[in-house]
């Protein structure tokens, strides 16, 4: 007996036989479309936000680029004249306040990356460790983030008064003939500032440093421990060398705070008697008594110019290690 093998066509078995009940459908689901209030929702949630961006980050940066090349003075969009390079020219060679507010903020971010950043870095090392109360701690230098820059000038100005502060008090020199202005010296009163950024500094990057930290492979230390090495030689050796992209962040989230350093020092003189900054110089340009609204713009072009050098390259990097990845 022989059999015969037929065969069929996809669409002859797609065909059912005569007599068959229909074979059913699977069912697909249906696609469940927004109402219209679900995309007006969506639109203002979505939009508001970045006309909102657009208007208050885009155009004034682009304005400000466009008024750094003109004067004005505020006073009706006909008395804007373009005088080209003419602010550059004038605020390179002309202002007196220029250089030593460039130097004022490079001292900044020197200071900054020397003492905050290490205790940072410590701190974020013993918290690592899980000691007892490691939340607590962990709050507590953190707080001065969460406050806000006035708050802290507000604070640090009640430590530094003459007379009843509590520094002078502690050192005995709040008696008459033995005062120390920290404020009002122009030899004290930029580190004495800088001492109160370093303060609210320590907590931030204690956060970035330990955020780093947890992402340590817990292998790498059972390792090293097994070939020997002390705690001070893994962390050298082994941590450290994995911290290279925190470090980048903290480098770069350093020269920002540097250069957008303000608030404090406006609470505390103003930035007048040796604490002169470029972000003082473009509020008193812009908003001062003088409205030299395109100076000013010039200053802030300079800023953002300083600026661009460090994020650029750090946003060309990252998006060389996305497409990597």
């Amino acid at each position: 007996m022989t059999t015969q093998t037929t065969k069929e066509s996809p669409e002859a078995a797609a065909v059912p036989p005569p007599g068959a009940a229909p074979a059913k459908k699977v069912s697909q689901g249906h696609r469940r479309l927004l109402t219209r209030r679900d995309r007006l929702t969506l639109g203002l949630m979505a939009g508001l936000p970045t006309v909102l961006h657009i208007a208050l980050v885009w155009v004034t940066a682009l304005a400000s680029v466009a008024l750094a090349f003109t004067t004005w003075d505020g006073i009706g969009f006909d008395s804007i004249k373009w005088v080209g390079l003419e602010n550059f020219k004038e605020l390179f060679s002309n202002n007196p306040q220029f250089w030593p507010a460039v130097q004022h903020n490079v001292i900044w971010f020197v200071v900054l990356i020397v003492i905050p950043t290490p205790l940072g870095l410590f701190l974020a090392v013993q918290l690592d460790k899980r000691i007892r109360f490691s939340r607590v701690y962990q709050t507590a230098f953190f707080l001065p983030v969460v406050l806000s820059m006035a708050v802290i000038g507000f604070v640090w100005q009640l430590i530094y008064n003459p007379d009843t502060g509590l520094i002078n008090s502690l050192i005995g020199a709040n008696e008459p003939g033995k005062y120390i202005d920290w404020i009002g010296d122009p030899d004290l009163n930029l580190w004495a500032i800088l001492v109160a950024a370093s303060w609210r500094h320590t907590g931030y990057m204690m956060i970035l440093y330990l955020a780093g930290l947890k992402g340590v492979d817990p292998s790498l230390r059972e390792a090293s421990a097994l070939d020997g090495a002390n705690e001070w030689q893994t962390f050298k050796n082994v941590i450290f060398p994995t911290l290279r992209p925190t470090n980048t962040v903290v480098l770069v989230v350093t020269v920002i705070e540097a250069l957008r350093a303000f608030d404090l020092v406006f609470v505390f003189n103003k930035g007048a008697q040796g604490t002169e900054l470029l972000s003082i110089l473009v509020t008193n340009n812009i908003i001062g008594e003088s409205s030299r609204i395109g100076y000013g713009s010039a200053i802030a072009v300079v800023l953002l110019l300083i600026s661009l050098v460090v994020i650029i390259p750090y946003l060309v990097a990252t998006f060389r290690k996305e497409r990597r990845a």
